[in-house]
């Protein structure tokens, strides 16, 4: 056969994979080159040869499909990759999410002189920090300092004397705010000068960075970008007593900091290209006031303050130093407690007015009398987001540019809320119908331990409160309020093939809808009748799918909230309208999903 004849032969370049490739190469082989090898049993050199060449062109078309799935966002399957597509696009991936809620403390403090109410001197300020443990061993830290002297708590008399009857000691009661997790350590030595270096920590539950320290005792600050130079530092609030406000912010240009970048697994600490020593990290001011270059004249005599600031350095980078981290980790399992779960002191830190002229033993026995417990569970979001769910945030990130105008944008700042105030499960962002106003309602919902829906607690609405309030509109007013849970069911019956095990097969059924919905609704979500046909008729062994019917579950271990299924179906009957102030959840699938096999 010539060689113009050969080149007339067509090539499919859909076939990709190994066992078109291979009957694609046989049938060349066998018309172009009938006289050359004839031999093309499985056992055969030539054979041999066509496999090989197959394989290498399977893999190399799964590599080519991978990579190129890989490079877009949409079609990015690995966690880390669409963690990257999202840094790309302004989403700060946050990590695993911490667990906050509300507790009380109590200390016993010995009774004044005259028996009238506490010794004043011996009232307690219980420091952050402390630590807390639950039944089940998860820890706890205490956020912000707790003031016994604070007038509005509650005090009582704990014991008296048994002669005389007088008090001897009172109980004080207060609250403070408590995040799951544990302080942890480690030292990094760096080396020599490196542009843009790029440490790892090596705890793989990192929550919060709580400081970065060098041995010669100059810190480093956390940003949100290596270009701002502008961070807002906590200062304690000496006037705490008459305001009742912990700290004040107050703006700190800084040279020295970092970014905190994360992957599915790893922490890292992200610095500039500064090198020590240099005098370009802040710029002069003479130097960017006016230009006058080419002219012996000024033309204005005034510029942007901010650029101050700007530098091509992004800030300091640590040589020849050791660099202390204190990092807070979150729980491994769960952070999740019950009411009255947490209840015991692991740490207490106290502080009193002027400890010089009080009893040493006095004060260790009002140290070690302080007691902790949670009236109200603490809850939040315990499970890693899913990829699905991080591309979606990263979708509704880019467009918001750090500001909320628009529903979405409402909702992407509140799932983008740093761990270390808070998480939530779902949001929804809507339009108060009743509002003359530019009102919305924000819903918020939480997860229980056991992956339950639960409502949001206040701490985490407060915190919440407070993050929206740098994002909004100057004019919107946002109300944040619990959706409520509606509870369903599923019966269904089903047809099984001839030969097929009915129980096995029923089990089988219950397990595919019990993944299937697994993760939470959406609130406002509609539940679609047609996906559980759709289910079942995927699970090998069902014939068909006879019926399938929601019902609702109210009362008992189920939650108040009650729908009429019949009267909110679809015309059409294929989906479960669910209110926007709803969420539907399927609480107990192994006996909330029932069927029967005929």
């Amino acid at each position: 056969m010539s060689d113009e004849q050969k080149k007339l032969v067509p090539i499919d370049y859909t076939h990709r994979e190994y066992t078109t490739i291979r009957q694609d190469l046989m049938e060349l082989a066998e018309r172009l080159y009938p006289d050359t090898f004839k031999d093309w049993s499985e056992a055969s050199f030539g054979a041999m040869m066509v496999d090989a060449v197959a394989y290498v062109g399977d893999q190399l078309s799964f590599y080519l499909d991978y990579n190129v799935n890989e490079s877009f966002l949409d079609t990015a399957y690995q966690y880390n990759n669409v963690i990257r597509h999202g840094r790309i696009l302004g989403y700060k991936y946050q990590g695993r999410p911490s667990t906050y809620g509300s507790v009380a403390l109590y200390v016993i403090v010995p009774a004044s002189s005259t028996g009238l109410g506490p010794d004043t001197n011996y009232v307690p300020i219980v420091k952050k920090g402390c630590r807390f443990t639950s039944q089940t061993g998860l820890g706890f830290i205490l956020t912000d300092n707790v003031d016994f002297s604070d007038p509005k708590n509650p005090i009582v008399v704990a014991t008296v004397d048994s002669a005389t009857g007088a008090p001897t000691y009172y109980a004080i009661k207060a609250y403070g705010n408590v995040v799951s997790g544990n302080f942890a350590t480690q030292k990094i030595k760096i080396g020599a000068y490196e542009k843009f270096l790029k440490v790892r920590l090596s705890s793989n539950n990192i929550a919060e960075v709580i400081s970065v320290v060098d041995s010669q005792g100059q810190e480093y600050y956390e940003v949100e970008y290596l270009a701002s130079d502008m961070i807002l530092k906590e200062i304690t609030n000496t006037n705490y007593k008459n305001d009742n406000v912990p700290s004040i912010l107050k703006p700190m240009l800084v040279s020295r900091k970092f970014v905190v970048e994360r992957d599915a697994i790893n922490t890292y600490l992200q610095f500039g290209s500064g090198k020590s020593g240099e005098s370009d990290v802040v710029a002069d001011p003479q130097s960017v006031a006016i230009n006058t270059f080419g002219k012996q004249y000024v033309t204005a005599t005034t510029f942007d303050p901010t650029r101050l600031t700007r530098n091509q350095n992004f800030g300091i980078v640590p040589s020849n130093t050791t660099l202390t981290v204190t990092y807070r980790t979150t729980n491994t399992t769960n952070s999740n407690v019950a009411t009255a779960g947490l209840n015991k002191v692991v740490d207490a830190r106290m502080n009193f007015s002027d400890p010089n002229t009080l009893t040493r033993t006095t004060m260790q026995t009002v140290v070690d009398s302080l007691e902790v417990t949670n009236e109200e569970p603490i809850v939040g979001d315990v499970v890693t987001p899913t990829s699905a769910e991080v591309k979606r945030r990263i979708y509704d990130t880019f467009p918001t540019q750090n500001r909320a105008v628009t529903q979405a944008d409402y909702e992407n700042v509140a799932y983008r809320m740093p761990p270390r105030l808070g998480s939530i499960k779902r949001c929804s962002a809507q339009k108060d119908p009743n509002s003359q106003k530019r009102n919305l309602n924000l819903y918020v919902i939480s997860e229980n331990s056991q992956n339950q829906l639960t409502a949001t607690n206040s701490t985490i609405k407060n915190n919440l409160k407070t993050w929206l309030n740098q994002y909004r509109m100057i004019n919107d007013t946002i109300d944040i309020l619990d959706p409520y849970i509606l509870n369903l069911g599923i019966e269904f019956t089903i047809k099984a093939a001839t030969g097929t095990d009915k129980y096995v097969l029923l089990d089988n059924a219950v397990t595919a809808l019990s993944d299937t919905y697994s993760t939470a609704f959406y609130i406002g979500e509609p539940v679609y009748i047609t996906n559980i046909f759709s289910t079942l008729q995927s699970v090998p062994g069902i014939l068909d799918v006879v019926t399938v019917k929601l019902t609702s579950k109210v009362g008992g271990t189920y939650g108040s909230a009650n729908i009429d299924i019949n009267a909110n179906l679809s015309p059409d009957g294929t989906y479960l309208i669910i209110p926007a102030n709803a969420i539907a959840e399927i609480k107990f699938p192994a006996t909330d999903i029932r069927g029967k096999v005929v």
